[in-house]
């Protein structure tokens, strides 16, 4: 009663003469590719998304914040008065209930407000108003840098 000599490092209990064993072993070459692919593709898009609704800035000259640990609350008015945080609209009357909320949990107590250069001057004060409201420390005015126009 003689044991084979085929490879496979095994006692030959389970083995049949003649037949391989299959590895168990993952393939990471493929995991790691698409990976790659998916880190290419996440650093193209993420600066061409852009946050919030459309709106005409104001352009003034004024440098620029330090980065915060936080994503900042970016209230924006547009032109027509409407309110929006981030993408989801909602009546401007809103913002003194939703204020609080959004900022219970948060530990930077600054709002940033988007205005559209036609924006009433009332709609703006009620915004900052319902901030002062929710217990905000600093706002800031959203603005561009200006356009250099060429002779």
């Amino acid at each position: 009663m003689g044991m084979g000599g085929g490879g496979g490092g095994g006692d030959g209990w389970d083995e049949e003469p003649g037949v391989s064993t299959v590895l168990s072993e993952i393939n990471v070459t493929p995991f790691v590719d698409v990976m790659l692919v998916l880190l290419v593709i996440f650093m193209v898009t993420a600066p061409l998304m852009t946050q919030g609704v459309q709106v005409d800035l104001p352009r003034v000259s004024a440098s620029n914040l330090e980065q915060m640990d936080e994503e900042p609350v970016v209230v924006t008015v547009n032109k027509a008065g409407q309110c929006f945080v981030l993408k989801t609209e909602f009546p401007c009357e809103e913002l003194k209930d939703r204020l609080p909320a959004i900022y219970a949990n948060r530990t930077d107590k600054s709002l940033f407000v988007r205005g559209d250069v036609d924006t009433s001057y009332g709609k703006l004060m009620e915004v900052l108003a319902a901030g002062r409201l929710a217990g905000i420390l600093t706002v800031g005015l959203v603005t561009e840098p200006p356009t250099v126009e060429e002779d």
